[in-house]
């Protein structure tokens, strides 16, 4: 899944810069990822760690990581399931379709009218199947993951839900395929939240702390939109062009708000290791950070040139690449 912020390509530099500093075994650790995203970093630790605790404010990464990192342990019948799912007859009175496809008289078009129609089919029939109590928890988040995933490849953006494509790009004139969602399995058991990372912190405890903040202004709720409508799948009237519910408003995302939240976050975070991802275009600098994480014990920081995020492959961007900061704070 393209993602604002994703650690994909980083992932490796992080797990080594952890580990450095760490050491090679972490069996008996248990490590936190608070913005967890899509889950990459979560994913990365999991077949390393005793517990990986994960937590996002979007509900569409807490589905993601309910099934990613939560789920362990083999779910029977799952491909059964996914094989059912592909095959059911299309509804044409789903609420995708209704508010975000133009075949329905919506203006708004995040979807050909047919892949609308199966995302709402899709949808209606985990949810009945979830209400009757023929699926568990793990095989509905299982279904739920698989559904965004899926979805995500045939929508008709440039990679962000902000908005949609005037016309069908080729990837989502396809027709959606539902596939399974991969997820490690081993014996450990994990934990997933869906909190304000201030307030969860004050709950948790553990050895690691990978935080991985926005860096600006866009809010991933607005950003992301499409994924939470579709999670969640709840009635309610979208807002303007592109069909906006009411959404997360993220204080790391509000530059007279954001050095407050970080600094009370590491006070309150009950870690001995604290790792921080943040780029050198985010709203704190890195003299803020330095200066906030210093004051709870001992700093230090790496940093690694990757090239930028672009959402728009056709639109100028200062440069083409950027710097990634690793803060590291032992308490």
């Amino acid at each position: 899944m393209n993602y604002i912020g994703s650690k994909l390509k980083l992932s490796s530099w992080i797990e080594d810069t952890i580990k450095n500093i760490v050491g090679d075994n972490l069996s008996d650790k248990v490590f936190c990822d608070m913005f967890a995203g899509t889950g990459i970093i979560g994913r990365t630790f999991k077949k390393n760690v005793k517990q990986v605790i994960s937590n996002d404010l979007e509900h569409y990464s807490y589905v993601l990581n309910r099934n990613y990192i939560e789920n362990h342990k083999n779910i029977k019948n799952k491909l059964k399931y996914i094989k059912e799912l592909n095959n059911l007859p299309l509804i044409d009175n789903g609420f995708i379709y209704q508010n975000y496809c133009k075949g329905s008289g919506s203006k708004r078009q995040y979807f050909s009218d047919k892949n609308g129609k199966k995302i709402d089919t899709i949808r209606t029939e985990i949810r009945k199947w979830y209400d009757n109590n023929e699926i568990d928890d793990n095989l509905y988040y299982f279904l739920l993951a698989s559904l965004l995933e899926s979805a995500d490849k045939v929508a008709n953006t440039a990679s962000v839900y902000g908005a949609f494509l005037k016309h069908i790009k080729k990837p989502a004139s396809k027709e959606l395929l539902l596939e399974p969602a991969y997820f490690i399995k081993n014996n450990n058991t994990h934990k997933v939240y869906n909190r304000d990372s201030n307030k969860l912190i004050t709950e948790i405890k553990g050895d690691i702390l990978y935080l991985d903040p926005p860096y600006n202004q866009r809010q991933y709720g607005a950003n992301y939109h499409i994924l939470n409508t579709i999670t969640r799948y709840s009635d309610f009237i979208p807002k303007g062009t592109t069909g906006l519910p009411n959404y997360n408003r993220s204080d790391y995302c509000v530059k007279r708000k954001v050095k407050l939240q970080f600094e009370k976050l590491i006070e309150n975070a009950n870690f001995k290791y604290i790792f921080l991802s943040y780029n050198n275009e985010g709203l704190m600098s890195i003299g803020e950070i330095k200066n906030i994480m210093q004051r709870h014990g001992e700093y230090s920081v790496v940093k690694k040139e990757y090239q930028r995020f672009k959402a728009d492959k056709n639109r100028e961007h200062k440069a083409n690449s950027t710097y990634e900061y690793l803060h590291i704070l032992q308490k």
